[in-house]
Formats: structure tokens, C-alpha cells, sequence
């Protein structure tokens, strides 16, 4: 009985050791995602640079313009200038492992507007020189980013009335935050906000990268655990708080002036329905389109739907 007893014990303790094991694994590769996306290589420079060319140009119904840069408080910021006069600036935000390069072509579907875009942190440039690179953060210091960038574009001339910003997945995130500390600073309310896919936090983002697009028997119980843990790791290697990233907490008793548009992606896991909803319901002024699909895929499901609600948005919105 003993020596039964005593087996029973070492096949639990073996079993214990190896759960935790796996949990710890799991939690070092999410909080590895969290804040160094092991998908995303920065593209070479002459393939940017023939992009922005092509760009400058124009085709699809985009008449093109002039691309110019310059340095932001330690960011590069590159904006394309259209021939004729424009009602006003869209500033496109990019997405998790993604940067200036990868949103670019989205100004197309501002043919009337100006463009600006950036790339967080700056860390296309790091990675492509093989330096220190900084860590995502998960929006808690790309968001402070875009109010500079935001301020920058008004001391240029451009009251915030006519700056719009466009953001997908991670950079609905961003977008979403840094709108809240705009909209905090006494400035007044921007000329719009478009997004799609916003993930809720670093934390449930953490979870969901964890449940992946199928649900396993152990989620219920350990997909909680590892999110938890991953997203701790990611806190402390990105040297940020949580909270910084909770949206939902941080818009639970906010009421946003800005004129909002939101593609919402129905089946989407890792940025969920009942967190758009959420956003959705700060606004004042909202209008909802949904796809059947996940984030990022609205524009493919919806087709021409997409850009025509979008120009249809922006000129009530913009004078």
C-alpha cells in the first residue's frame, strides 16, 4: 500500500512538474510575441523606397502626390502632399509586427486627403542596423507617439479638426489610447477615428494568441494562466504597466467628441466582438460595418464597400 501510495505521489509531483513546465514555456514565447513579433522582418529599403515611388504616382483612383520626411522628437515621419489643396491629413497607424512600409498603400483610400505615417519606436530602422531595438509595448508608448505626431501636424498648420486617424489591429489599440489622452488635453476632438480589430489588452491578447483559431480542452483552464503570465513577462521587458494597455478600463467612462467609424470583423478571436461593442460605446458619434470575417480581412470580405464608406465618412466629417 505504501510503495502504491508512494508511486501515486511521484506520478503526481511528475505530472505537476511537467504542467508547469509547459505553462512556463507557453508564457516566455507569448511575452516573446508580446514584444519582439518573431513574423515581422523590416522590408529592404529599396523595395520602401520603389513602394513610396509607386505611390507617389498614383493608380487605383488615387492621384498620388510628393513624399517628404522629417524627424519628430526621435521618429521619421513621412508625409505624401497632394497636388491640389486637401481637406486635411489621414495619419495611418500600422499594425502588430507590421510598420510604415506594410500601411502605406491604405492612403488610397483617401484619393482628397493628405497622408502621414510613421513606424513605432522607430524600430524598422533598429532592426535594419542591427542595434538595440526597443520593445512593443502594446500601445502604452506607441500611443504617446501619435500625440506627438498629432501635436507635430498641428504646429505645422493643420488644426486637429481636419487630422484624421486610421488604424487596424494593434494599431486600432494605439489609435484608440492615443485619442483618449488627445481628446484629455483640453485640444478639442480630431476630425475622425477608423479602425478595425482593436485587441482589448496586452493581457487578452496574451489569451487569445494562446487559444489560437480553435478551441482546444485545456483553454478554459490554462488559457487564463498563460495570458496572464505572458503579458506579465512582456510588462516587465517592455518596462510599461498593464494597465496602460487596458482599453476597456480606460474607456469604461469615457465619452469620445470624435467622429468614429469601425469595421467590425464578427468572427474575429483575437481582437472579439463584445470588445469592439465596448469601444463602439464611447463614441458619440459612431457608425458600425460588419464583416464576416477576422480583422484585417474587412476590406476583402467587404469589397467596395470599404473604401466607399470610408470617403463617404470622411466628407461629413471633414469641412
Amino acid at each position: 500500500m505504501k510503495l502504491a501510495t508512494r508511486i501515486f505521489a511521484i506520478a503526481c509531483g511528475l505530472g505537476i512538474a511537467l504542467l508547469a513546465g509547459f505553462v512556463g514555456i507557453r508564457a516566455r514565447s507569448i511575452a516573446k510575441e508580446l514584444t519582439d513579433p518573431p513574423f515581422y522582418k523590416p522590408q529592404p529599403l529599396s523595395r520602401v523606397e520603389a513602394t513610396y515611388t509607386e505611390l507617389a504616382v498614383g493608380s487605383q483612383g488615387d492621384p498620388g502626390g510628393t513624399w517628404s520626411s522629417e524627424e519628430v522628437s526621435g521618429l521619421q515621419l513621412w508625409r505624401l502632399r497632394r497636388a491640389k489643396p486637401s481637406r486635411g491629413v489621414a495619419l495611418l497607424l500600422h499594425g502588430f509586427g507590421d510598420d510604415r512600409w506594410g500601411t502605406s498603400p491604405a492612403l488610397r483610400v483617401f484619393p482628397d486627403l493628405d497622408a502621414a505615417i510613421f513606424t513605432y519606436l522607430r524600430r524598422d530602422d533598429a532592426l535594419r542596423k542591427g542595434g538595440p531595438v526597443p520593445p512593443i509595448t502594446f500601445g502604452a508608448r506607441e500611443s504617446d507617439n501619435v500625440v506627438t505626431i498629432v501635436h507635430h501636424l498641428e504646429a505645422s498648420g493643420i488644426p486637429r479638426r481636419q487630422i484624421l486617424v486610421m488604424g487596424r489591429s494593434l494599431g486600432a489599440s494605439v489609435g484608440l489610447l492615443a485619442l483618449a489622452k488627445l481628446e484629455a488635453d483640453g485640444g478639442g476632438p480630431l476630425g475622425g477615428f477608423i479602425w478595425e480589430g482593436a485587441p482589448a489588452s496586452s493581457r487578452d491578447f496574451g489569451e487569445r494568441i494562446v487559444r489560437g483559431p480553435k478551441d482546444q480542452f485545456w483553454h478554459p483552464f490554462l488559457a487564463p494562466i498563460i495570458g496572464e503570465l505572458g503579458s506579465r513577462l512582456a510588462a516587465s521587458r517592455g518596462g510599461y504597466d498593464r494597465r496602460e494597455t487596458d482599453l476597456r478600463a480606460l474607456l469604461a467612462h469615457r465619452r469620445l467628441a470624435t467622429p468614429g467609424l469601425c469595421f467590425l470583423a464578427t468572427q474575429d478571436r483575437l481582437a472579439p466582438v463584445s470588445a469592439q461593442r465596448a469601444f463602439v460605446a464611447a463614441f458619440d458619434q459612431i457608425e458600425v460595418i460588419e464583416a464576416d470575417t477576422w480583422h484585417l480581412h474587412c476590406a476583402e470580405v467587404l469589397g467596395a464597400t470599404y473604401p466607399e464608406a470610408i470617403r463617404r465618412a470622411t466628407k461629413r466629417w471633414l469641412p
